[in-house]
């Protein structure tokens, strides 16, 4: 939590070197998934909100760092051959999300703008929750199974009317989050995952 106030007080006197510069709070939907190894293993998307705020210096050509709460996971079945009802477990990443992006306004008026952007993000994972169904939670994914740090790379596209920031992204994975050996039925199963996400914000720059 120190490094997150740190980084948050050098944006903030960053705002006062650089001429251009917005600020603001944003809210957004995203849909998350957890992308298994194991084809046998099927996955659904988990949908949830998020709260944030966003940092852009530059005009044409900008730095736009972000700090966001979400949360990540996904709905997982495990096949079950003794048993017609398989196995699920829900998973929950309450996640501190720090993108870091750079975009380019290839359309720029005074009122509207429409942006492309990419860069990199960090996820710190700071509680992971797990709900498990018609199985021992503890024959098959736990919580201390989950990394506490994911890394992402990110593409995007924006909008801005006037003081609204409207930004659309997709997050894929790059690390490893999860790798763990099970058993299902008598079966052994070697599985990792990596997270990704899509992202919708509407931001309002009140700076």
């Amino acid at each position: 939590m120190k490094r997150i106030t740190s980084f948050l007080a050098i944006l903030f006197i960053s705002g006062t070197i650089f001429g251009q510069f917005d600020f603001g709070p944003q809210i957004g939907y995203t849909a998350s998934n957890l992308v298994f190894d194991r084809s046998e293993i099927e996955n659904s998307l988990k949908s949830n909100l998020l709260l944030g705020v966003f940092f852009r210096f530059g005009k044409k050509v900008y730095f736009q760092p972000e700090v966001n709460w979400l949360t990540q996971g996904s709905l997982i079945k495990y096949p079950s051959l003794s048993d017609p009802t398989p196995v699920e477990q829900k998973i929950t990443l309450n996640t501190i999300q720090i993108p870091l992006s750079v975009g380019w306004k290839f359309v720029n008026f005074k009122a509207v703008n429409i942006r492309i952007m990419g860069g990199f993000t960090a996820n710190y994972i700071m509680n992971t929750v797990i709900d498990t169904k018609n199985g021992d939670p503890g024959d098959y994914l736990t919580p201390d199974d989950f990394s506490n740090m994911q890394w992402q790379w990110q593409l995007g596209l924006g909008v801005d009317i006037w003081m609204f920031a409207i930004d659309v992204k997709y997050f894929g994975g790059i690390n490893t989050i999860m790798e763990k050996d099970i058993q299902v039925d008598k079966e052994n199963y070697s599985v990792s995952s990596k997270s990704n996400l899509f992202e919708v914000t509407l931001g309002w720059k009140i700076f």
